[in-house]
């Protein structure tokens, strides 16, 4: 159906685990043999459709070794604003806390270049190991500030989902029962 739309790119992105699908992974994620079956679809479109669209596949965090860059990197390429008016880097970053401005009381260009919530994790200066010396820092910036904090409680601390990460013990992994309550096995 994209195609035929005309778009350039679709971008296939599993759940993201942040507020109200947080609270519901259990019931949201799916089996790592459906990702598997999925993600061999997307690759004999792609074998079948070259050059047509570019077409995006988002593993969940859960199945990943290392994070994905968050939104193109926190402050990089989007601005999101909230229903109340507040300016955000990404969807989730509510979570934070962190006093983020309101476009209906800044202007947007004080917003993207000079607030202080939009400048803390640009860059690479603001990491922790093992991120500061990791080679992966300029491809994915630290990953996802909202799980580090979800996670740790330390908003600049390594994104746990990254396999380097000394908070990757207490990320969830379906493989060992993880985020699932006990009893239960990973719905599919």
């Amino acid at each position: 159906m994209a195609r035929d739309l005309g778009a350039i790119a679709i971008e296939l992105a599993n759940t993201q685990y942040y507020g109200w699908a947080w609270l519901n992974r259990a019931h949201l994620l799916p089996e790592k043999n459906s990702l598997e079956a999925a993600y061999t679809k997307v690759q004999a479109w792609r074998a079948r459709n070259p050059g047509v669209m570019e077409v995006v596949w988002v593993v969940p965090d859960f199945y990943a070794e290392y994070p994905k860059l968050c939104m193109g990197g926190w402050g990089a390429t989007h601005l999101v604003v909230s229903p109340d008016g507040r300016a955000l880097p990404c969807p989730a970053a509510l979570l934070l806390p962190l006093d983020f401005p309101k476009v209906t009381e800044v202007s947007l260009e004080e917003i993207w270049y000079y607030s202080e919530a939009f400048n803390l994790f640009r860059g690479t200066g603001w990491m922790q190991e093992p991120c500061r010396s990791c080679p992966r820092k300029e491809i994915d910036f630290g990953g996802c500030r909202c799980q580090a904090y979800m996670v740790t409680g330390d908003l600049t601390a390594t994104d746990p989902v990254c396999r380097f990460s000394p908070w990757r013990e207490r990320w969830p992994s379906p493989e060992s029962g993880g985020p699932w309550p006990r009893g239960r096995s990973n719905p599919g």
